[in-house]
């Protein structure tokens, strides 16, 4: 089960309260106070992990209340501070807080650590108040509460490669070709339901390039305004460096003009925004084993016009499908390159 969006309620462990006591020994006349200090209490603590890829476990468990530090007792002995909550999100999770709808972090890196919600400090004894012209005091702290909100977690997957394009151009048989993912693959509209990752290698050890493709579900007109999946998984597109429209240049689609395609679904992107329709992109022309010739040549000379690299390709036949690997692979190379920081020599 792939669940991208969560919302969840933590809660920080209180402070312990400061104690009120008194030295009462046989042989210590006026011993003096000996209340001591409160534990602090638990923190609510969230890591990135890459070995979570869905917040599943969140929307069936939302609540999450660390533990309260325990109170101070007689003879100056603070109370324990109470223990920790560690929550494991995927890489690629954003944080927001529901009331203010500030985000609070992004965990775009592994092992990335952050306390979302501070255990209270806890309340100072009667000791802490002693002075050489107050010998008794009787002044004691409650603990302070931990910190408590509502945050909404949101998944974008981080993937160097983003396949779009209409409902069943070959996106999902594609990915089982150049990678170990194994989609389920079907002759009906919205067969992907969510999206697949894929590791890619190109090339031979030690110099091999590898990136991750994401298998996005297909898209369809209107879908910025909710039709079909509707926005639900535009979001992963975000992140990604290089995105392959898939368009369908065989007589199965039943759309008759493949030039329309591939402008309704940059429309969907655009209006989506998050600059998605000014990323780097390779257009690859699907089921060239089956392609009207008509089709092929109208898109040909559309990606020429519009100076866009285009790739026949046939996922099923296997056909074009390692040219568009490496040419995949040399574009985000290219990319990785340009958003490397350039080196001052000294």
């Amino acid at each position: 089960m792939f669940i991208d969006e969560a919302i969840i309620r933590v809660k920080a462990g209180d402070g312990g309260n400061g104690c009120l006591a008194f030295r009462r020994e046989k042989f210590v006349p006026r011993g003096g106070p000996s209340g001591g200090d409160g534990g602090k209490g638990g923190d609510v603590i969230m890591e990135s992990s890459e070995r979570h890829n869905t917040l599943v476990h969140f929307r069936f468990n939302p609540e999450y209340k660390a533990q309260r530090g325990r109170h101070g007792e007689g003879s100056n002995r603070t109370g324990r501070e109470g223990e920790d909550v560690l929550l494991k999100v995927p890489v690629g999770t954003i944080v927001y807080d529901v009331e203010t709808g500030d985000k609070v972090h992004d965990f775009s890196h592994p092992d990335d650590r952050m306390v979302i919600a501070r255990g209270g400090r806890g309340g100072r004894g009667n000791a802490q108040f002693k002075t050489s012209t107050h010998q008794a005091p009787r002044e004691h702290e409650e603990g302070r509460p931990g910190e408590e909100r509502a945050l909404r977690l949101e998944l974008k997957l981080l993937a160097d490669v983003g396949l779009v394009g209409y409902p069943n151009v070959g996106k999902s048989t594609l990915i089982s070709r150049i990678s170990a993912a194994r989609p389920k693959i079907a002759d009906y509209p919205f067969t992907t339901l969510q999206p697949n990752l894929g590791v890619v290698l190109a090339g031979d050890p030690p110099n091999e390039i590898s990136f991750v493709v994401a298998d996005i579900p297909g898209l369809i007109e209107g879908a910025h305004t909710g039709a079909g999946l509707g926005t639900q998984f535009l979001r992963h597109i975000e992140r990604t460096r290089l995105l392959v429209h898939l368009v369908d240049v065989s007589d199965a689609s039943a759309r008759p003009d493949p030039v329309k395609d591939f402008e309704v679904i940059m429309g969907e992107l655009a209006s989506f925004g998050a600059g998605l329709e000014s990323k780097p992109l390779i257009l690859a022309a699907s089921k060239s084993d089956v392609a009207n010739k008509t089709k092929l040549a109208k898109l040909k000379r559309y990606a020429k016009a519009h100076n866009v690299d285009v790739f026949p390709i046939s996922a099923v036949t296997g056909e074009g499908v390692e040219k568009l690997k490496y040419a995949m692979a040399e574009k985000i190379e290219e990319i990785r390159r340009a958003a490397q920081p350039e080196i001052v020599a000294s």
